[in-house]
């Protein structure tokens, strides 16, 4: 790879996501290099050029693949696999192209099977991101001192690995953790999939729109995630529904123990149990 002050990098999908890494690219990138994207929707590809944010914006992916050296997939999991099926054949030779999608089995099965061999394809989850979705909010969502997995193919370019590992520092990010598609599943289903189906929980049991006024900020810290992405996060539970559905079992049973110490008013256990959760979420860090 050439340096990234003089690549040419496309963002397939100008939304949230694709909005905040062109915003990050463009402040590496300067003039010296160009940011181009592909977005059905021309109105907010004309906000993103008048903002100086992208250099050129295109409504179909053709023109605009056979510039790029560096593509930058902004896209659902089942939307990206369909792209790299329809236009798979329009990279240049060489290009490394990396994605952005909430699960990686699918991503990395196909991928190892299909890709060209000219191609690198390293797959990655940035773990960022707003409640608000589209290019509008993109500048609220910040990636500094954010997580950012990588799950690498057996056939990546090491020079690749590198090269990308250095521009997710450059945006901001503070921690590269490599690891499995498998492993990555396991784990996200945690840490964000089980978060989101606790928080739109909280509100579907509760029909009160004003409830918010006896809020003290843990209400609002639970279920800011609440306002999500319905389609992408319907997709995302179902793709990975073993592991989620696995660690919604593992949540109910944490949540029965609770609710058996406190209906029985075991006051002493409940207190040692809530030491015991204090003691380990401050080992997590």
């Amino acid at each position: 790879m050439k340096p990234i002050e003089t690549c040419t990098v496309g963002m397939v999908g100008l939304g949230l996501m694709g909005g905040a890494f062109a915003l990050a690219l463009r402040a590496i990138i300067g003039e010296g290099g160009r940011i181009v994207a592909f977005d059905r929707d021309g109105d907010t590809l004309a906000l993103a050029e008048a903002e100086g944010v992208i250099d050129e914006g295109f409504t179909s992916p053709q023109p605009m693949l056979g510039r790029c050296d560096l593509v930058f997939l902004c896209l659902n999991p089942s939307t990206l696999l369909r792209f790299m099926e329809t236009w798979m054949a329009t990279f240049p030779p060489g290009t490394l192209i990396t994605d952005i999608a909430g699960i990686k089995g699918s991503i990395v099965t196909v991928m190892e099977r299909t890709l060209r061999e000219d191609l690198d394809f390293i797959p990655g989850h940035p773990m960022a991101g707003s409640e608000r979705g589209g290019y509008a909010h993109a500048k609220r969502c910040n990636f500094q001192g954010k997580n950012y997995i990588l799950t690498p193919l057996k056939r990546n370019k090491p020079e690749n690995l590198a090269f990308l590992k250095a521009l997710i520092y450059r945006m901001g990010f503070g921690r590269i953790t490599e690891t499995t598609a498998a492993e990555h599943d396991r784990k996200i289903a945690f840490t964000s999939q089980l978060c989101h189906v606790i928080a739109a929980a909280l509100i579907d049991c509760e029909a009160d729109t004003e409830i918010t006024r006896f809020g003290g900020g843990s209400f609002e810290d639970l279920t800011r995630i609440a306002m999500l992405n319905a389609p992408m996060w319907t997709e995302l539970f179902l793709e990975n529904r073993g592991e989620l559905l696995r660690r919604i079992g593992q949540f109910e049973g944490s949540l029965d123990t609770l609710k058996r110490l406190i209906a029985g008013g075991q006051g002493m256990e409940l207190e040692e149990r809530l030491h015991l959760i204090q003691e380990r979420r401050a080992a997590m860090g």
